[in-house]
């Protein structure tokens, strides 16, 4: 079995988008004949998943352990996160961004994860490094080992470095950090992320280098065994809104006319938001006097927002309101793909690669405006009176090409082809 060193660094272990995309990969490459070890700052693993896994401590998390601190509560600046309303203490914080967390906050990491990653590949033999990013000190972790000890190196990034559109920093540091940037991954074989117009972008500024779409996925050990939906007319949204990017306004006010209009009995209709607490999202829905319909629950385990998102006869996603964002999957998509029921994604006119996907796999639609909007609530509703319940149309073979043990398959073609 060939053997594979993979690098990363999550914040939130097994809930992130990272750490869900390593633990994929890692997991179903197996099935195409890789044994892979993960070497990161925090475990991106979870329970009775067999895979090696070394953890290597920041400087940060190291003297948090010491001195007890609760190391997780420390702010933490990232790349690309909305700021709506800054505050000073915002300011300070980016700030403190912009000088010290460079190229981001995880730079303390790079040094004892080279000498951790030395050690594992004097000791074993491995045929390739894989890094995966954000954030991006991995790839400079992944470069000076490759480098090293000459091995064919993969370098994926889910999120693009110094072109995203988030990017928060100054245009003097975006400058070195570009620099950076194409130093880092010129030492790479291929390059990966998780879109056609994202790979299109990374090819621009990395003209020389072979660049490759591979889309997140889901386990497809986690599909919706069948979990009986509610009796209500529940529609739910799982994780958090960014006020300004993604609006919720749309779907309430189509409600509030279909109930005016006695179209459908409000007593009936549930919409529920599980993640962050908003006030302005309870204050929208006041506003169409919505308050017995839209539940906000707040933050809940991953486990309870995957037993709701089976449960719901609809599940909302928001697509960001940014047409520089259509190259962007969400992660509960793939979450919302496994969870077998119809989704309903709102957004701008494009739609993008979300849009592709929902028609693709007819998992869903997406609603570009309201009249697309109230047709769609409207036969969902008639359904349900008339069957109590709303059919999954998802086309299962397409459906499971959004998988991890597809998005493994493409990884393992393209380490194939490194190999050659």
């Amino acid at each position: 079995m060939k053997k594979a060193l993979l690098i990363g660094y999550y914040f939130q272990q097994t809930e992130s988008i990272g750490a869900i995309r390593v633990r994929g990969i890692a997991k179903y490459l197996k099935d195409y004949g890789w044994d892979i070890t993960i070497l990161s700052g925090t475990s991106g693993s979870e329970e009775g998943f067999d895979i090696e896994e070394v953890i290597v401590d920041d400087v940060v998390t190291k003297w948090s352990k010491t001195l007890k601190w609760n190391h997780s509560l420390l702010p933490r600046v990232q790349l690309g996160a909305p700021v709506h309303k800054k505050s000073a203490f915002d300011h300070i914080i980016r700030l403190g961004g912009e000088l010290f967390a460079y190229p981001d906050v995880n730079r303390t990491w790079i040094e004892p994860a080279i000498a951790r990653g030395r050690e594992l590949l004097r000791n074993q033999e491995y045929d390739v490094i894989i890094s995966s990013s954000g954030p991006f000190s991995a790839h400079i972790v992944a470069s000076v080992l490759a480098s090293e000890f000459n091995l064919p190196w993969l370098a994926d990034l889910r999120d693009l470095w110094t072109q995203n559109h988030n990017y928060s920093y100054s245009r003097i540091r975006k400058f070195f950090e570009k620099r950076l940037e194409c130093n880092t991954l010129s030492g790479a074989n291929v390059l990966t992320t998780v879109s056609l117009p994202l790979a299109e972008k990374l090819g621009d500024l990395h003209k020389q280098k072979l660049v490759i779409a591979i889309p997140n996925g889901f386990d497809p050990d986690q599909l919706n065994p069948g979990i009986p939906v509610t009796e209500s007319f529940s529609i739910v949204y799982t994780g958090n809104i960014y006020r300004g990017k993604q609006d919720p306004a749309p779907l309430f006010r189509e409600l509030r006319l279909m109930i005016n209009e006695k179209i459908v009995d409000p007593n009936q209709i549930k919409v529920h938001f599980f993640g962050l607490d908003t006030d302005w999202l309870i204050e929208d829905a006041k506003k169409q006097n919505l308050e017995d319909v839209v539940k906000v629950h707040g933050m809940v385990p991953r486990h309870i927002a995957i037993s709701e998102q089976r449960k719901a006869q609809f599940l909302l996603l928001f697509a960001w309101n940014d047409p520089q964002e259509s190259g962007i999957y969400f992660g509960k998509l793939f979450d919302y793909l496994a969870a077998c029921r119809p989704i309903l994604s709102i957004g701008y006119t494009d739609g993008g690669v979300i849009k592709e996907l929902l028609d693709q796999t007819q998992a869903g639609v997406y609603c570009s405006n309201e009249i697309e909007l109230r047709e769609f609530l409207l036969k969902g509703y008639h359904e349900y009176k008339e069957h109590g319940t709303i059919q999954y149309r998802g086309i299962k073979a397409d459906v499971m090409k959004y998988s991890h043990r597809e998005m493994a398959r493409k990884f393992a073609d393209v380490l194939e082809e490194m190999m050659k």
